[in-house]
């Protein structure tokens, strides 16, 4: 079967972010960080659930809130990776100790069909297929795209997937839409007659 017979939809040129967040207002940096990315020039196309997952590798730390989001990025993925980095800079990110605590993490999934190997970038991210917490999000917004090396979509790799850790779905979104600094938000006013 092809790609695109498969995945119902042309995976060329989405790209795909996880984000995560175990250290103090875990929601209020994941807002934050969509924001600042959004500031950047990465725009977002949607995101996934809010997830309350297990931490996985470095286990003795508090549990994390996950998500998953389709950004519109017409450049380079090291560009890309740059920008990522400074958001979470900016919102104080420390690497002490591998997949240890962090107030917000960026990663890079899927950048379309592009693969990449070069020093601090790997694309399709070295190790999406084996991790619930960045399957299961990913999964709600994008279960036909297809993995460019692994040939199986996001939830074939899922359904495959022998990670055992939980994962969580909260009643929680990061929202998209922003209200205009004159006062006027459009996700308020639909729906009421003019």
């Amino acid at each position: 079967m092809s790609r695109s017979d498969r995945s119902g939809e042309d995976p060329g040129g989405k790209t795909f972010l996880g984000l995560g967040s175990n250290l103090g207002d875990r929601l209020g940096f994941l807002r934050e960080g969509l924001k600042n990315l959004e500031d950047s020039g990465v725009r977002m196309v949607r995101v996934s659930s809010i997830y309350d997952t297990d931490p996985v590798g470095f286990r003795e730390q508090e549990s994390f809130l996950n998500a998953a989001a389709e950004v519109n990025w017409d450049g380079e993925p090291r560009d890309l990776l740059e920008r990522c980095l400074a958001v979470e800079e900016a919102m104080g990110r420390e690497r002490r100790v591998r997949n240890g605590p962090r107030t917000l993490d960026i990663d890079i999934l899927l950048c379309g069909n592009r693969v990449c190997r070069e020093a601090g970038l790997e694309i399709p991210h070295p190790r999406l297929h084996e991790r619930r917490f960045v399957l299961v999000p990913l999964e709600e917004i994008a279960p036909g795209i297809v993995h460019p090396l692994l040939s199986l979509t996001v939830r074939e790799l899922l359904a495959r997937c022998l990670d055992p850790s939980g994962v969580r779905k909260l009643p929680l979104r990061l929202a998209l839409e922003r209200v205009d600094p004159s006062g006027y938000n459009p996700a308020a006013s639909r729906g009421k007659r003019q």
